[in-house]
């Protein structure tokens, strides 16, 4: 295999702020079928297509739920302090959480509970932290370790353990920011995006996606599964975008992750313009500030492109 050309810093960027806005467009259109089954959703909406808000929170157009929000703590802690803090994410999930967010996951909630209590940076590991609370958030770590495999590694289970300590989970959690890394960097997606994602699966089995068991849950292996299945049988971000949530489930965050990948993949360009003037303008202007931000600091890459 080819190795890919590394990109200019301008077209890594513009990668970066397509995956952290496709993340939350993916969010914002997903709560809308939260919690419904596909015919469920195929009864009320037809196919749903459009950033209407509603759902299960009674959400306004446009707004984003813990998925984006989550997210954006972890990349304001990374400004704010400079660099990789843990600490600093905590105590940005603590106030986020002290804010009373519209949405919060049970293990995140009680996780970052364990942190203002008791100043707890890493839960004990549980058979029940294989949701998706931690891979739903891994993105600016992904974007701030860019090009260096051992920091994502390391950054990402940190961040994730505050609230998920399950090998399920970490592997879900490298493994993204892995395939982010490699679609900042020009990978392509039926190339070596695909050939890393079939040789994951064949070292975690339990991931298996073809053919698609069709579960979209919030348990990290159905999460895992909806993504791939729908990044790789489609060619558009829209494509993608729209057959994810319509699987109902836990579509906020299956949505979110398949915005990330196929933002990364697509780049901003590759958005649905309609899209991109629903979401929430403050959301959507600090997202891709952040994006821009946590790259351009990477040490990793600035090696890189230097």
């Amino acid at each position: 295999m080819q190795p890919v050309p590394i990109p200019d810093r301008k077209q890594i960027v513009e990668k970066a702020k397509g995956a952290f806005v496709g993340l939350a467009i993916g969010d914002a259109l997903g709560a809308t079928t939260e919690f419904m089954t596909p015919g469920e959703i195929k009864l009320q909406y037809g196919v749903h297509q459009q950033i209407i808000g509603k759902g299960w929170l009674y959400l306004k157009p446009g707004q984003v739920t813990d998925d984006t929000q989550m997210s954006v703590c972890i990349g304001r802690a990374i400004e704010k302090s400079g660099g990789w803090d843990l600490t600093a994410v905590a105590e940005e999930f603590a106030d986020w959480v002290k804010g009373r967010p519209i949405d919060v996951g049970s293990t995140c909630a009680r996780g970052i509970r364990n942190y203002i209590l008791h100043q707890t940076l890493e839960v004990a590991p549980s058979r029940w932290s294989a949701g998706n609370g931690a891979l739903m958030r891994m993105l600016p770590v992904a974007l701030y370790t860019l090009g260096n495999e051992d920091l994502l590694a390391r950054y990402v289970v940190e961040q994730a353990h505050i609230t998920h300590n399950n090998p399920l989970s970490d592997a879900a959690c490298i493994f993204f920011g892995r395939l982010l890394h490699e679609a900042l960097m020009g990978a392509e997606l039926f190339g070596r995006l695909l050939a890393l994602t079939k040789s994951f699966v064949k070292n975690h089995p339990d991931f298996a996606y073809n053919p698609y068991p069709g579960k979209s849950s919030a348990y990290v292996v159905d999460t895992v599964q909806t993504v791939f299945h729908f990044l790789f049988s489609t060619d558009n971000f829209e494509d993608c975008l729209v057959g994810t949530v319509n699987q109902g489930g836990d579509a906020d965050t299956t949505g979110a992750l398949a915005g990330m990948l196929a933002g990364a993949v697509y780049g901003v360009q590759g958005i649905p313009k309609r899209w991109l003037k629903r979401l929430d303008h403050r959301v959507c202007s600090e997202v891709d500030a952040l994006a821009a931000y946590l790259v351009e600091r990477s040490p990793a890459l600035l090696s890189l492109t230097d």
